[in-house]
C-alpha cells in the first residue's frame, strides 16, 4: 500500500481490532477514490501483520474471514470507513450441488496436469477439502483466472450458479492451457530444426574449408542480404543465388558473376528513403534564394509537395524542362532537391544510343551490369531521390535498340513502380523517384515519351533579369571561385548592364557568367601584381578589363528605313532571334532564287508570299508584268546559320512587296506570322522569346497574328510594358502598319 487513504485505513484498523474491508476498485487510475468507485461486495480481512518499506510504503499480510456487502461508504478524516452485512452462501440440490462440484474437480486436475510447475502440492492441498466456497476460492486464488471472473465469483452467493461460474473459468483457462503448451511446443519444433540446419551448415563450413573455398564469406553474405530486409520476391532470388554459390568453387567464373550480382542487391537501396520537408515555407525559401523569378517551376513544386503531405503517398511527378541553354535547368533541379531534403542524383543521356544503358545487360558473361538507372539509385543511396535526366532531347537510336523506348518504362507513373532490369531480373521500384528532365527542344523528343513527362517551358532572361540574377549569384559565386573578396573586387549595376548589352547576346546567362568571371580573373591578376588592394568596376572602365565591345546595339533600327528589307522574329533553341529578311527585283526572267541556308518551311513561306503579292499586285498598284520580266532574289543575312520555321510568311511578303513597289520598311517595327494564299494570318509559337529579342535591339513595335494575343500576358511585365504589340489577322493590316505609304494602296 503507498496511497494514503489506504495507510490512514490500515492505521485505523491497528488501532481497533485490526480488520479491514478489501473491496476492487472500479477504476483504477482514479487516485481519490469515493464510495462510489469502489465495488459493494468485497472481502473482510484480518490483519496479520504490516511491514514498513522505503518510501512511505506498507506491505500487509491479511488472512480473509468472510465475504461481505457494503451498505454504506463514508468518510472519516482520512480514511474511508465501510458499513457492512456478511454473505450467506445459498445451497439447493445436494446432488446437483455435487455433480458440478466433482466435475469442476476434474477440470481442475486437467488444469494442473498440463501446468505441472508447482501443481502437486496444490492438488494435495485440494484434495483435503470438502466444502465447495472454500475450493472455489483456493482455486480462484492460485490459478490464473482474470480479475473482472474473480470478482463475479466473489460476488455470487448461490453455489449452483457459482460452480457453473467457476467452470466456465476452468474451460477458458484450460483452453489457454493447451494454446500455451502447442506454441511451447512449435517453439520447440523451431529451435530443433533451427539447431538440425546450424548444425549441417557447420558441417558444410568444414567440407568447404577443407576445400578451400571461400564458405565464411558466403555466410556472412547471407547474413547481411537477411539483415538488409529485402522484398519477399527478391530475398528468395537472392538465396537461390546464394544456394548456388555454395555448391561451385570460388575459382569458377561463375562464382565472380553470382558474387557481383549479391553485391548489387546489397547495395541498391530497397527500403531506405530520406524525410522530404515539412514545412512548405522552408521549400519556398530554399527556391527563392537559389533561383530569381520561375514563379511556374517553384508553384509546381510547392503544389508537390503539399499534395504529399495530404494523402501521405503519391507518385512522384515526371516533369521535363525545357529551354534554351544557360537559363538555369539543372540548376533547378538542384535547388528543387536541396529545398526538399531529397538526394540528388544525375545521368547525362546526350549521344545515349545503346538501350543496355537503361536495362542493364542480362547475366550470360563476366562483364554483365545493370544499367544507368540502377546505378545512380545505388549513388543515391534512397529510393525517392531527385533524378535528374540530362539533355532528354539529345537522345539517338542504332541497331542496339532505341534507349528512348526503353525509358517509357522508366518514365511512366503506372510502370515504374515495377522497373525491371536485365540484370537484377527482380521488380525494382522507383515510383517513389521524383524525376526532372532537361531539353532545349520539344521537336527532337519522341511523342509517347513526351506524353509521360509534365511539359514547364523555361523561356529566356529579360536585360533586368539577368542583371538582377548576375547581382545575386554570378558575381558572388565567382568572386569566391576567383579568391577575391568583396573589397577586393566590386561589379556596379551600369557595369553589369554594359556587359549584358556590349558582351553577351543569349537567352541565358552562361556566357555572362563566363564575361563576369573574365573580369575578376583581369581583378585578380593586377591584385597578385600588386598594382592596387581593390577595383571597382564600372560602365566607363568595363572596356579595361573586357576589351571593346563584341555586340552594338543597332540603333538604325528606329529610323533609317529601306526598301525592300523588313525585320522578323525567330525562335531557336538559344532564344529568341531577329532576322532582317532582304528582297531584290531585277530584270531577268521572272526566276525566284532563295539564299540564306533556308529550310523547306521557309521556301514554301517565301513561295506563297509571291504567289500571293502577284494575284493582288493591280490592289497594291504593281504591274503584273514586273513578275514576268524581273528575277526576285530573296536573301536572309548570315548564310552559313541553317533557318527553317513557320513564322517568317508575313516577314517575306511586306520584304517583297517594298521591293516591287519601292516603298520602304519601318525598320523599327518587327514582325512574326505565317501567310495563307488567301492574306491570312496564322498564329506562332515562342511569342515571348521573340519578344525578348525585339527588346534586346531596341524595337517597340511588334506585329503579332491576332489568335496570339492571350499569349501577351505569359511576357515579363517589365519587357511587355516597353512592347507595343499590334494584332492582325490579314496581311493588309501588316502592309499598313509596317510600309510607309501602304495606308491608301492598300484600300484600292
Amino acid at each position: 500500500m503507498g496511497r494514503g487513504l489506504s495507510l490512514a485505513a490500515v492505521e485505523r484498523a491497528e488501532l481497533s481490532d485490526n480488520y479491514v474491508f478489501l473491496t476492487r476498485q472500479r477504476d483504477p487510475s482514479e487516485d481519490d477514490p469515493a464510495g462510489a468507485d469502489l465495488s459493494e461486495i468485497g472481502t473482510v480481512a484480518h490483519i496479520r501483520q504490516t511491514v514498513r518499506l522505503p518510501g512511505d510504503r506498507l506491505r500487509v499480510y491479511v488472512e480473509g474471514e468472510y465475504r461481505a456487502r457494503a451498505r454504506d461508504f463514508h468518510r472519516e478524516g482520512e480514511f474511508l470507513y465501510a458499513v457492512t452485512d456478511g454473505l450467506v452462501s445459498q445451497h439447493g440440490d445436494p446432488d446437483l450441488e455435487e455433480a458440478y462440484f466433482r466435475t469442476a474437480k476434474v477440470l481442475v486436475h486437467d488444469i494442473l496436469s498440463a501446468d505441472g510447475r508447482g501443481s502437486k502440492d496444490l492438488e494435495e492441498r485440494l484434495t483435503g477439502i470438502a466444502d465447495i466456497d472454500v475450493y472455489i476460492n483456493v482455486c480462484a486464488y492460485q490459478l490464473h483466472i482474470r480479475e473482472d471472473k474473480k470478482q463475479l465469483l466473489l460476488e455470487e452467493t448461490r453455489v449452483v450458479p457459482r460452480l457453473r461460474l467457476f467452470e466456465q473459468c476452468l474451460n477458458d483457462e484450460l483452453e489457454i492451457a493447451k494454446l500455451e503448451r502447442k506454441i511451447s511446443q512449435d517453439v520447440r519444433r523451431s529451435i530443433e530444426k533451427s539447431q538440425k540446419e546450424y548444425y549441417l551448415r557447420e558441417q558444410l563450413k568444414a567440407i568447404h574449408t577443407e576445400l578451400g573455398d571461400e564458405s565464411e564469406d558466403n555466410a556472412k553474405l547471407r547474413e547481411r542480404l537477411l539483415a538488409k530486409g529485402l522484398p519477399p520476391e527478391v530475398e528468395e532470388k537472392a538465396l537461390s543465388e546464394l544456394a548456388r554459390m555454395d555448391r561451385m568453387p570460388s575459382s569458377s567464373p561463375e562464382y565472380t558473376v553470382l558474387r557481383n550480382y549479391a553485391d548489387w542487391l546489397l547495395d541498391l537501396p530497397w527500403r531506405e528513403q530520406t524525410q522530404d520537408t515539412e514545412q512548405l515555407a522552408d521549400v519556398e525559401k530554399v527556391l527563392e534564394e537559389d533561383h530569381y523569378g520561375l514563379e511556374k517551376i517553384k508553384e509546381r513544386v510547392v503544389e508537390y509537395l503539399a499534395v504529399l503531405k495530404l494523402t501521405g503517398e503519391l507518385k512522384a511527378p515526371i516533369l521535363c524542362l525545357v529551354g534554351p541553354p544557360g537559363v538555369g535547368k539543372t540548376s533547378i533541379a538542384k535547388s528543387i532537391a536541396r529545398a526538399l531534403g531529397r538526394k540528388f542524383v544525375r545521368m547525362s543521356l546526350g549521344g545515349l544510343k545503346d538501350e543496355a544503358e537503361i536495362r542493364g545487360h542480362r547475366r550470360t558473361y563476366i562483364g554483365a551490369m545493370p544499367g544507368r538507372i540502377l546505378y545512380e539509385m545505388k549513388n543515391a543511396g534512397s529510393v525517392n531521390p531527385v533524378f535528374l535526366l540530362d539533355e532528354v532531347d539529345k537522345i539517338s537510336s542504332d541497331l542496339r535498340g532505341d534507349p528512348s523506348s526503353a525509358l517509357l518504362e522508366v518514365l511512366d507513373p503506372e510502370q515504374n513502380s515495377t522497373f525491371r532490369d536485365r540484370y537484377l531480373e527482380v521488380n525494382y521500384d522507383l515510383s517513389k523517384v521524383m524525376f526532372i528532365a532537361t531539353a532545349n527542344t520539344l521537336d527532337t523528343i519522341p511523342a509517347p515519351l513526351r506524353d509521360r513527362m509534365e511539359i514547364i517551358e523555361l523561356s529566356g532572361y529579360t536585360s533586368q533579369e539577368k542583371e538582377e540574377i548576375a547581382r545575386r549569384y554570378l558575381v558572388p559565386k565567382k568572386r569566391k571561385e576567383n579568391g577575391l573578396s568583396e573589397d577586393q573586387l566590386t561589379v556596379t549595376d551600369g557595369a553589369l548592364a554594359a556587359m549584358i548589352d556590349g558582351y553577351t547576346m543569349e537567352a541565358g546567362v552562361r556566357s555572362l557568367e563566363r564575361t563576369i568571371g573574365t573580369v575578376c580573373r583581369k581583378a585578380a591578376v593586377r591584385i597578385a601584381k600588386g598594382e592596387g588592394k581593390g577595383f571597382t568596376v564600372t560602365k566607363s572602365n568595363l572596356e579595361k578589363f573586357l576589351g571593346a565591345k563584341r555586340f552594338v546595339r543597332d540603333e538604325g533600327m528606329r529610323g533609317s528605313d529601306e526598301v525592300g528589307a523588313a525585320t522578323g522574329l525567330a525562335w531557336t533553341a538559344a532564344g529568341g532571334e531577329t532576322l532582317t529578311i532582304e528582297v531584290s527585283a531585277m530584270q531577268g526572267k521572272g526566276d525566284v532564287q532563295l539564299t540564306g541556308k533556308l529550310g523547306d518551311v521557309m521556301k514554301e513561306s517565301a513561295h506563297a508570299a509571291i504567289s500571293y503579292i502577284r494575284a493582288h499586285a493591280e490592289k497594291y498598284g504593281i504591274d503584273e508584268k514586273d513578275f514576268e520580266h524581273k528575277d526576285i532574289h530573296i536573301h536572309v543575312p548570315e548564310g552559313a546559320t541553317p533557318k527553317d520555321g513557320p513564322s517568317a510568311g508575313i516577314t517575306m511578303a511586306t520584304a517583297i512587296l517594298s521591293a516591287f513597289t519601292g516603298k520602304p520598311v519601318r525598320r523599327d517595327v518587327a514582325m512574326t506570322g505565317e501567310i495563307t494564299l488567301r492574306g491570312k494570318v496564322l498564329p506562332i509559337g515562342g511569342l515571348k522569346e521573340k519578344s525578348l529579342a525585339a527588346a534586346r535591339i531596341g524595337i517597340h513595335d511588334i506585329v503579332i497574328p491576332e489568335e496570339n494575343k492571350k499569349d501577351v500576358e505569359e511576357i515579363p511585365f517589365n519587357v511587355r510594358k516597353g512592347l507595343n504589340f499590334i494584332c492582325v489577322s490579314s496581311i493588309d493590316e501588316v502592309f499598313r502598319t509596317a510600309v510607309r505609304g501602304m495606308d491608301d494602296a492598300a484600300h484600292q
